[in-house]
């Protein structure tokens, strides 16, 4: 998808839809209601152990009915559950997927509020959670990932903006079961290019390599983090 569907968004978050508040459990309508906003969604994710996956178990991709059972989530998780969450105080349920060389994708929530673009995110990484809602488009907030996605291997070709509205009846909101037609919709949702210098990126991924082998932990040494939301506690 083209960032001309998510523009065509309302300014302000409105009455989206998604199933009524009588089809969640009582413990998922008390999550709703304590998180009204994307700030109190990212806080409430932060708090959440990162959901690792294999090993020892299977992979999963739970529904945010899942994440609410099992307190736990990872990326993708994460985003389904703040766009359920959202959805029912008026946000449309829009995520980010990113593509990296490596093949280890991202998956953020998207929103507008006061006409500006903000994200909600968890990662095992410090820079690639939430942004504040400070981005004219979501190309420009997309970029804002460019350099905490270096790592030893990442670094992102690509983002695809997406309404998880278009998978229709099929439940990702609510499902008992692990909902990998959204993983699938994301992987073939047609991505724009983000291209970035060679040069600069390997300059990042050595200084990136040099700070691991310094300090043991990963670096928080960013540009611009006035436009990040809180990150968890592990990375502070």
């Amino acid at each position: 998808m083209t960032d001309a569907d998510p523009l065509a968004s309302p300014k302000g978050p409105r009455r989206e839809g998604g199933p009524p508040l009588a089809a969640f459990t009582p413990a998922e309508r008390r999550v709703i209601r304590r998180l009204p906003t994307p700030l109190a969604v990212q806080r409430h994710l932060n708090a959440l152990p990162y959901n690792m996956e294999p090993p020892p178990g299977r992979a999963t991709l739970r529904s945010f009915r899942g994440v609410v059972r099992h307190g736990t989530a990872h990326c993708l998780e994460a985003a389904l559950a703040a766009a359920v969450i959202l959805e029912q105080h008026g946000y449309p349920p829009l995520v980010i997927s990113f593509e990296s060389i490596d093949e280890l994708d991202h998956v953020i929530y998207l929103y507008r509020r006061g006409g500006r673009w903000g994200s909600v995110a968890r990662s095992r990484d410090p820079g690639l959670h939430g942004r504040r809602a400070v981005f004219a488009t979501p190309r420009a907030l997309a970029l804002s990932y460019v350099d905490p996605y270096i790592d030893f291997t990442g670094r992102i070709t690509g983002y695809a903006v997406v309404d998880l509205r278009v998978l229709g009846a099929y439940d990702w909101r609510l499902s008992e079961q692990n909902v990998w037609k959204v993983e699938r919709l994301l992987l073939r949702a047609p991505h724009r290019a983000i291209r970035s210098s060679d040069t600069r990126i390997d300059r990042l991924r050595r200084r990136y390599r040099e700070y691991r082998a310094q300090h043991g932990r990963k670096p928080l040494f960013y540009r611009e983090r006035d436009r990040w939301t809180e990150i968890p506690e592990e990375f502070r």
